[in-house]
């Protein structure tokens, strides 16, 4: 318990030390993305081809803000992700080159599932929310949901790809094995339903499916990581030295 204790306060003062540096580069990259606010809404517009309509005074700048926030987290993705893995890399040895392809991977991931989100999951599930319109139904889309939709599900998408490396990262540490992962899939399963429910904007059964699917599919990826790696193994060996 002391040990558990004294590794979460050496994580928390490490990254306490870039969390100021973090937060103004991200005020002042969302200041300078806020100018291109609009042809950031344009290009999501434009590739979901809908209208876009505001319903009070305040809404456009309000979502100009937030897309400019959601745009400044992106492009700062690489920083967080090496801030993060910094600190957590501390109490538990991980530096050098294994720190370096920790943050290269997620941010990998990140930016893949963001893709993926993009080109898949957000033309079929916007399709098919929208595919309960009729004569008497017609959508008017508010800038501000069509905003929070679409960067909620970017962000959410990126993030829930970065869990097999949060995995392998378990194993190595020792924190969790990889017969603890085979062994509670079913709650696995559960875990991942949950998940996608809170995470997704809208609680319909294809969103939840689109995104639970890929996250399932990412932690059978990250068992099937830790067993080729040995990593279960190699600790087994390194306690009977």
């Amino acid at each position: 318990m002391q040990e558990h204790l004294k590794s979460l306060t050496v994580f928390l003062a490490e990254l306490r030390k870039s969390l100021r540096f973090a937060a103004v580069s991200l005020f002042a990259l969302t200041a300078a993305i806020f100018f291109l606010s609009s042809g950031l809404i344009g290009v999501f517009q434009a590739h979901l081809h809908e209208k876009l309509y505001f319903f009070s005074v305040a809404e456009p700048f309000l979502a100009h803000i937030k897309a400019a926030f959601f745009g400044a987290v992106y492009c700062l993705m690489p920083l967080f992700m090496h801030i993060l893995w910094k600190a957590l890399g501390k109490p538990f040895g991980v530096t050098g080159r294994r720190l370096f392809w920790f943050t290269a991977a997620t941010c990998l991931l990140f930016y893949l599932g963001s893709l993926f989100c993009v080109f898949v999951t957000l033309p079929y599930g916007a399709s098919f929310l929208l595919g309960f319109q009729s004569e008497h139904l017609k959508p008017f889309i508010a800038v501000g949901s069509f905003v929070n939709f679409v960067t909620v599900l970017v962000l959410a998408f990126g993030l829930i790809f970065e869990l097999p490396v949060f995995m392998v990262f378990s194993a190595q540490t020792g924190a969790l094995s990889r017969r603890f992962y085979e062994n509670n899939r079913r709650y696995a399963v559960l875990a991942i339903a949950i998940l996608a429910a809170m995470l997704t904007p809208t609680p319909d059964v294809v969103n939840m499916a689109l995104m639970g699917g890929p996250l399932y599919l990412l932690y059978e990826a990250g068992i099937l990581v830790i067993r080729l790696l040995r990593i279960d193994e190699q600790r087994a060996a390194a306690k009977t030295l």
